[in-house]
């Protein structure tokens, strides 16, 4: 470099004087030229196979589980028919059910007898991917009751949602039920399934669209920047770790590049579990299996397709990202971070409030809006008081109302009249007489909640961190992780256990997420410095003299999110020999 300034240092002052030369001093560099062969080829195809096989192997352990409880589901259906058919003292068939059968021994003439030809539970076929051992959980006082009889709760019910909440009397019936001290499951669950179905599809469907539209101008846009590099020379444009940055073809770290396979490998194979039990828990309806119906959480998959499509965009994303990373192409290796974020804790509510949770247009409308002031914050961000004003106004108002939200279950309207209402309760429940709240366990939540937020809002507008993509993502994983730490504390707290394979998914996917963020803060590049200070970041290949340690975050990250996917997909397994009307809403 010519100038000081361009290396980091400060530049000289020089008094001016028309027409007069000024000595600047003798000034001398000394450079060492190191000149190192590049790797062969070789090196390239242990690289890919290295990345393959990783996330391949995971393809096999699947499959391998799935025929292993395919060959048990077959061994035991055969020694019970060897075996006979009980009987009690009244004559009444009863069936003993295995440990990964979601029902409990049932008389002869209800559902799920093994002459109904559907002997398979809920969950038996789906839970051989991510199962094993007796897991069976049965509550003493939370048996099945009279299922035969039971009311199917407006299951049947052909009305559409839109018609059923503009109902008078629904909404009176809404402010009843859904203001209970203790709420169940069921209270939550009265909708048409039918229409709720289609209601969580449409997260898939949305989020595959906005997938398209969003990846295709990022990927026009990376190439762009990759040309004009190859063009021009200048390696100043993208920050890469130059010490490992093994080119390929135009590329020039696809070492880089390749490592984000992981995303969207365990990604797809995400989405293949999901559809597998999908079409077993469909396969248990259309044999008119009522505890299917009328036990555990509701099963709706639209919100796990989504999640698993969104896994696969960051992986795509984040390889656009590393094809020149730079401070304005991090915006786009982090928006679908805020999408799988935001994901997670609506699966998360969703599974005890599946009548209230958000629609798709309104989740996808807040998460733009998300990503638009990341937009806003990676223009104007650096530095700007006013827009670290506004954005945390903005952070804590939404705190606030979102708050509301929750702690109502919806019952509340925001109008002229909110103030007022406000300050009565205000008056009532703190001066005329001091009452604790209603609900405990839902206030301790959004306290803490609102204490977290309120504290990064006050860190931001403090601070003012230059990069507020990172920012904001930690907002949102800071708010997700307290929601699942309070999921699992009241889950546990409700007398409900957590079984075998979701427990080991939680342990390992901890342990794999704490190596994970180790490589994530080595640094090997920073935009936040100028590129020469950037480069005394960069460092040597760690792994088959291809990857560095960036690339080991990618590796171990996918693995991450898959296991976290998986302990929000078998967390509630536990539930579904319970009647929905003995699980708490919490």
């Amino acid at each position: 470099k010519t100038e000081d300034e361009a290396c980091g240092g400060a530049l000289p002052y020089y008094t001016f004087s028309q027409d007069q030369l000024m000595d600047q001093g003798h000034r001398q560099k000394t450079l060492n030229v190191v000149v190192t062969p590049a790797v062969g080829m070789e090196v390239y195809v242990d690289g890919m196979l290295f990345c393959l096989g990783i996330f391949l192997s995971f393809y096999v352990l699947v499959l391998l589980i799935v025929c292993w409880e395919t060959w048990r589901q077959q061994k035991k259906n055969r020694s019970l028919l060897s075996a006979g058919t009980s009987h009690d003292e009244t004559g009444k068939h009863l069936v003993t059910p295995g440990p990964f059968s979601a029902s409990p021994q049932y008389d002869g003439y209800t559902y799920g007898s093994i002459e109904n030809g559907c002997s398979s539970s809920p969950e038996a076929v789906t839970d051989s991917l991510v199962s094993s051992g007796d897991t069976a959980y049965s509550y003493a006082d939370r048996s099945m009751e009279n299922m035969a009889s039971r009311a199917r709760l407006d299951s049947l019910s052909s009305v559409e949602e839109d018609d059923y909440d503009t109902l008078a009397d629904i909404d009176s019936d809404k402010n009843i039920i859904r203001t209970k001290k203790f709420l169940y499951v069921a209270d939550l669950a009265r909708k048409d399934k039918r229409v709720m179905r289609k209601k969580y599809q449409i997260y898939f469907w949305n989020i595959a669209t906005i997938a398209v539209f969003y990846a295709l101008p990022v990927v026009q846009l990376v190439i762009t920047y990759q040309t004009v590099v190859n063009l021009t020379g200048n390696q100043d444009i993208c920050y890469y770790n130059f010490m490992c940055a093994h080119p390929l073809g135009n590329l020039s770290a696809f070492n880089n590049i390749l490592s984000n396979l992981g995303y969207i490998m365990l990604g797809l194979l995400f989405l293949l579990i999901v559809l597998q039990r999908e079409i077993s828990y469909n396969r248990l309806l259309l044999c008119h299996r009522s505890n299917a119906e009328e036990c555990g959480i509701p099963k709706h998959f639209g919100l796990f397709y989504a999640m698993g499509t969104a896994l696969m965009m960051e992986g795509l994303l984040s390889a656009c990202y590393h094809v020149c990373p730079n401070y304005t192409n991090f915006q786009f290796d982090t928006s679908f971070m805020y999408m799988i974020a935001g994901l997670c804790m609506l699966k998360l509510y969703q599974k005890r409030h599946p009548d209230i949770n958000a629609s798709a247009y309104s989740a996808y409308a807040c998460l733009a809006f998300i990503i638009f002031f990341s937009v806003l914050g990676v223009v104007f961000g650096k530095g700007n008081t006013v827009f670290w004003i506004i954005f945390s106004v903005i952070h804590i108002v939404a705190t606030m109302l979102l708050s509301t939200q929750l702690y109502y279950m919806g019952r509340w309207r925001l109008d002229s009249g909110v103030f007022r209402r406000i300050l009565y309760i205000v008056y009532t429940d703190c001066v005329r007489q001091c009452s604790g709240p209603m609900y405990v366990d839902r206030m301790v939540l959004l306290v803490m909640g609102n204490i977290v937020n309120w504290s990064l809002a006050a860190y931001g507008l403090i601070m003012r961190p230059n990069d507020f993509a990172s920012y904001l993502l930690a907002i949102g994983i800071c708010n997700l992780l307290l929601y699942f730490a309070f999921y699992i504390i009241m889950k546990l707290r409700s007398g409900e256990k957590i079984q075998f394979i979701p427990f080991l998914c939680i342990i390992c996917t901890s342990v794999v997420w704490g190596f994970a963020l180790f490589f994530f803060f080595q640094g090997l590049s920073t935009w936040q410095k100028t590129p020469a200070e950037s480069r005394e970041h960069n460092r040597d290949c760690i792994l088959l003299n291809f990857f560095d340690d960036h690339d080991i975050w990618h590796f171990l990250s996918s693995i991450a999110m898959f296991g976290s996917f998986l302990v929000l997909l078998t967390l509630d397994d536990d539930l579904d020999t319970v009647q929905r009307d003995k699980i708490y809403v919490f």
